[in-house]
């Protein structure tokens, strides 16, 4: 019976420093063996050079079969009421034994956005998103704009300050 058959337990030499309250979700060797391993917990997932990525952090993740393709947010901008994000370089994993990993982190970053909402402006667009942080209350509010979109014209800035407010007023739980 296969499906008893219980995924061996995380070696101690893969472990990430995780935090108080972390605990280990799925992980997976990375290969060439050796190369380290991706461990995916309730708070993030933790690259083979010790960096974790929480869930928030994560633009898109894409698996091919073979390769788990990691997409992470880049702060372009903090401005008062959110922050202005671009897609970091994307890192791509090759994993033979993948097991539960590749749907934990698609799972994972899914469940982190708990409000979405794209907007088109005269020269190109503008995504408001709402994500969950783990430990923190409240939403952790970004935007991303739209290639082309000219993020610095001070008509974008309010229009956006503006998407922003609206969307956390939609969000926020009646007193």
């Amino acid at each position: 019976m296969s499906f008893l058959r219980r995924r061996p337990k995380l070696p101690a030499s893969l472990r990430p420093a995780l935090g108080p309250e972390e605990r280990v979700l799925a992980w997976a060797e990375v290969s060439p063996e050796g190369a380290g391993a991706l461990v995916a917990t309730n708070h993030g997932l933790w690259l083979p050079d010790g960096k974790r990525l929480g869930w928030h952090e994560i633009h898109k993740a894409a698996w091919s079969g073979r390769e788990l393709r990691v997409t992470p947010a880049e702060v372009a901008e903090e401005r008062d009421e959110y922050t202005v994000l671009v897609d970091g370089p994307v890192v791509g994993f090759l994993l033979l034994e993948p097991g539960e990993l590749p749907d934990q982190v698609r799972t994972r970053v899914t469940r982190s956005v708990a409000y979405t909402s794209h907007h088109p402006l005269n020269a190109g667009g503008v995504r408001v998103v709402g994500r969950r942080v783990p430990g923190r209350n409240g939403l952790n509010w970004s935007v991303r704009y739209d290639s082309g979109t000219p993020v610095k014209l001070a008509a974008v800035v309010e229009l956006t300050e503006e998407l922003v407010s609206a969307a956390q007023g939609a969000t926020t739980p009646p007193d």
